[in-house]
């Protein structure tokens, strides 16, 4: 029997609860997992529901979205790998530990392609026998240098597009193209301490934690729904590049965990939030 998952996110309402889980029950489905949310301000309501069964067991999305308020979102999907594409520029530490998460299937998803705009993590990649495709942008315009690491990633077709680190800025029309399918990560200080060396700016301002953020991409820069956060304690006892190590550690952290939540289908947004069922 194979895992299903139904994510709903509707205005509240009584019932609703009762009314999916008794389709599923009448179906013949065992329901693994469940949870709830309603967000009372908002007056929404969001579920997500694990269930096992026969494909021949599986209700109509007709059938379940009678049971719903006009203005709702269902997503009936099956359990299984996602296909990725992760883009990086030059900084090794999240792109290698995805790989070696992927190298010993401990990431849900299939790692389709490298695209980076610098060759120095060629390498690294290759020894995973995973493709890499160098697009440089140097003496190109933005515009084409985009429209060419576009077509690197979508000649793969990907469901989601992992930014490890790319330290360039997409258009509006590549971050509409993906919308809700990009996760980038960054370190926590925005927005303070933006633009060269933060790590070097936060040491010299003496901060006391350092962070990181893992989040969807959306036009406005560093600012989308955000999925997963962390920090660590720092002292004055850490220079500006045991800072800088110590951020790396923890955004490959965040990021791990945040493509953890998303692939398995936990992330439900709604506005500029998300929604977590972890």
């Amino acid at each position: 029997m194979k895992t299903h998952i139904l994510c709903i996110d509707c205005p509240d309402q009584k019932g609703i609860v009762h009314q999916i889980t008794g389709i599923l029950y009448r179906h013949g489905l065992n329901i693994i997992s469940n949870g709830e949310h309603v967000d009372h301000a908002a007056g929404r309501f969001f579920m997500r529901t694990e269930f096992m069964g026969e494909q021949s067991q599986l209700p109509g999305l007709t059938e379940l979205k009678a049971v719903l308020p006009a203005e709702h979102n269902l997503r009936l999907v099956e359990k299984r790998k996602k296909n990725i594409v992760i883009m990086v520029s030059r900084e090794p530490h999240c792109l290698g530990d995805l790989l070696i998460r992927h190298a010993f299937d401990a990431l849900q998803a299939n790692v389709l392609a490298v695209v980076g705009n610098h060759d120095r993590l060629q390498p690294l990649v290759e020894k995973f026998g995973i493709p890499y495709h160098f697009v440089t942008h140097e003496g190109k315009e933005r515009a084409q240098h985009e429209a060419e690491i576009g077509a690197a990633v979508a000649h793969y077709a990907p469901e989601y597009v992992v930014l490890a680190k790319y330290m360039r800025v997409l258009s509006a029309d590549f971050v509409h193209h993906y919308k809700h399918r990009m996760i980038n990560i960054h370190h926590s200080f925005l927005p303070a301490f933006i633009g060269a060396n933060p790590y070097r700016q936060a040491y010299e301002r003496g901060v006391k934690i350092v962070g990181a953020t893992a989040h969807y991409v959306t036009t406005d820069l560093d600012e989308g729904p955000i999925i997963a956060q962390s920090v660590i304690p720092v002292n004055q006892t850490h220079d500006a590049k045991e800072m800088a190590q110590a951020g790396a550690d923890v955004e490959k952290n965040v990021l791990s965990q945040a493509l953890k939540l998303v692939l398995d289908d936990r992330v439900f947004v709604h506005g500029n939030r998300t929604v977590i069922f972890d």
